[in-house]
């Protein structure tokens, strides 16, 4: 089944002993478009720093009367590796966090997400992925950089076609299974009164940060004249 994030932002996020706050933002790979991160807002909870939730936390996402729940606890939420407000997501935090949920890295391996199947479902033990992924950390020194970007940032850019600029990104469609983003929405025309459309991700060639553009590789007629968005219903 597939999500629009547009409809995600502000959902409850509740813990397995309360709720947490709400859903603020998603950070995805903007080579995989795979979502990698939840951001919440927890409100006067944990002021001033970031609170970063992994689809592994999540399993599928299924929101049940717009609340999504995560199988922590507060207090795990509260002790897990803090970020401040405002500071890029490091694949140094990264490793420090998934070590302290005993989580494998999603980067080791060829799939989307690692070494595991086609979706954010834990089929190993979590000490057999602790002590494989510290192995492939100590042979494989050299980090590389995240490629994390916010779909709140990425919300309102240009779409440069090959043949001209033609609207704006509005949305993102997710599929709830693998967390991926399978489709830009896209609204042509006039930013008000223009109608919405869905392009797959594949047609995107770059994403400029320094232009606020998506380039991708179709004609400016095939992006007026693609699928119109159709919200899905949960």
């Amino acid at each position: 089944m597939l999500q629009s994030i547009k409809q995600l932002i502000g959902n409850k996020l509740g813990a397995t002993d309360g709720e947490i706050g709400q859903v603020k933002d998603f950070y995805f790979d903007d080579q995989s478009w795979a979502v990698r991160y939840v951001y919440a807002d927890t409100g006067s909870w944990l002021p001033g720093r970031q609170v970063l939730l992994s689809p592994l936390a999540f399993g599928h996402l299924q929101p049940v009367k717009k609340v999504l729940r995560v199988q922590l606890s507060r207090k795990q939420i509260e002790d897990s590796p803090s970020i401040e407000l405002h500071k890029p997501v490091s694949r140094q935090y990264e490793e420090e966090y998934h070590r302290y949920y005993g989580w494998p890295y999603y980067w080791e391996g060829d799939g989307l997400w690692g070494g595991m199947r086609g979706f954010p479902i834990l089929d190993t033990p979590l000490q057999a992925v602790a002590a494989a992924q510290t192995t492939a950390t100590e042979a494989k020194p050299a980090r590389m950089d995240a490629h994390l970007r916010s779909t709140q940032a990425v919300k309102g850019y240009h779409l440069a076609a090959k043949d001209g600029t033609t609207g704006h990104v509005c949305d993102f469609v997710i599929d709830e299974k693998s967390w991926a983003i399978i489709q830009l929405v896209i609204t042509t025309g006039h930013r008000f009164t223009g109608k919405e459309v869905v392009i797959p991700v594949n047609t995107v060639d770059r994403i400029s940060y320094e232009e606020s553009t998506v380039f991708v590789t179709l004609t400016k007629e095939a992006v007026e004249n693609s699928p119109e968005f159709n919200p899905p219903t949960s």
